[in-house]
């Protein structure tokens, strides 16, 4: 059987929670490969609302949950995180939890370098979360990161924190700020400790055991491929690697492990923050549905920018992040309208574009050229086949998949789980 990964393919908040919810009651194990406590996860189980940052969405069902070494761990966020599912009677432990001990942390010195940056930035705010990610993944590809193993040689970290320090106080008196509290930063890691290292271990070793019993490995992708700090909206990205194939080296697995490629689109378009938006609607059409479809941010709580379906992007995404198939979200927000759009190509300066440029000023600059769909009146909410379906969101759907060139298999048309309309089983490729 296979393993599948998800990710999202356009700018995060796809709906991939629901999803990996629904994959993870079929899967033995499930895999946060990167990001950190930024992204934002809302799972609806029964009468039941669960909302994660940093814990992989099977830990809900009580499927082994594993943090990866591609994630950037605020370990405070995490010990509140247990806290709040525990409290809604979720059972965390050893047996259904782990984190890899090569797994970079997030400090307090980093949350202070992202306000400080973000505040000073005026005009060329990036629209980050403020929680540290950015600033964690430069002092991991700095070589000067403190990591999980090392909560446990706290008085051997000498020269680590040296450098550390040096690098951070040269930044903070560039704002006016005094050195980073060494002592206060050692105090407070000491306390944390042993509830992350109660946690930590080789990950690699136990996913390479579960992978060699022919186990099935849920890869959980955070953000969209749209936010990939390669292949995203650059600047306006987040600060790390997006794309499936981080599944491998955010886990420590090999690329054969990653299966089946999921991609996770909205039947329409949203995004947080700033940073270019072809499809964007700031009219009352744009407003509907952010209503419709409760746009608001998991992790944030700001009011998402909402558009017209971009075909172009997403044919994008799926391209460079090798998708096999996608699973189409919130189809019933596009319920009671007359005519729907879906962007199909762009224009800039009188050329006509099949793809979205790499170059900031060019991506602000695109319009949209858009085909036009006649809508549908009937309800697709709850529908859990394509008998239940209008014959016209048939037809939206047919020709998304056309002009994205992969095929659908799966629909959702609701946040509760069991509305998905299964067309390909990912686990069963």
């Amino acid at each position: 059987m296979a393993n599948v990964t998800v990710i999202g393919a356009q700018w995060g908040d796809e709906g991939k929670g629901k999803i990996v919810d629904w994959l993870a009651s079929r899967a033995d194990a499930v895999v946060r490969f990167q990001g950190g406590h930024n992204a934002g996860h809302t799972l609806v189980v029964g009468n039941q609302t669960y909302k994660l940052s940093l814990l992989p969405s099977g830990i809900v069902r009580g499927t082994l949950s594993i943090i990866g070494n591609g994630v950037v761990l605020d370990p405070w966020a995490l010990k509140d995180e247990f806290a709040r599912l525990e409290a809604q009677g979720v059972a965390i432990n050893r047996d259904n939890f782990a984190i890899a001990d090569n797994c970079p942390l997030i400090l307090p010195v980093h949350r202070e370098l992202d306000g400080l940056r973000e505040a000073a930035a005026g005009s060329g705010k990036i629209g980050t979360t403020g929680r540290g990610i950015g600033p964690a993944y430069e002092d991991k590809v700095g070589r000067r990161a403190i990591r999980v193993c090392d909560l446990g040689h706290l008085d051997s970290l000498t020269a680590q924190l040296d450098r550390l320090c040096a690098h951070h106080d040269a930044l903070r008196a560039g704002f006016g700020e005094a050195p980073v509290d060494r002592a206060g930063l050692v105090a407070a890691l000491a306390e944390i400790a042993p509830f992350v290292l109660q946690f930590a271990e080789p990950v690699w070793q136990r996913l390479n055991k579960v992978k060699r019993a022919g186990a099935r490995i849920l890869f959980e992708g955070a953000q969209g491929v749209l936010l990939d700090v390669d292949h995203g909206t650059y600047p306006f990205v987040t600060s790390s690697n997006t794309v499936s194939g981080t599944a491998a080296s955010g886990s420590g697995l090999g690329p054969g492990a990653t299966g089946f490629v999921l991609g996770i689109v909205k039947a329409y378009t949203t995004r947080v923050g700033a940073g270019p938006f072809p499809t964007e609607l700031e009219d009352e059409v744009g407003q509907r549905l952010g209503e419709k479809g409760h746009e608001f941010g998991t992790v944030t709580g700001r009011k998402r920018r909402c558009g017209w379906f971009d075909a172009v992007l997403v044919r994008q995404s799926c391209a460079i992040s090798g998708v096999t198939g996608v699973a189409l979200t919130k189809l019933d927000v596009l319920d009671g309208f007359d005519r729907v759009r879906i962007c199909t190509g762009y224009r800039l300066g009188g050329r006509v574009l099949d793809y979205f440029p790499s170059q900031a000023s060019e991506q602000a600059e695109v319009e949209p050229i858009y085909e036009e769909i006649e809508g549908w009146r009937e309800t697709t909410a709850g529908a859990r086949s394509w008998a239940d379906l209008p014959a016209q969101a048939i037809k939206y759907i047919t020709r998304v998949q056309e002009l994205i060139e992969c095929p659908v298999a799966l629909v959702s048309t609701s946040p509760e789980r069991d509305d998905t309309i299964l067309v390909r089983d990912p686990f069963a490729d």
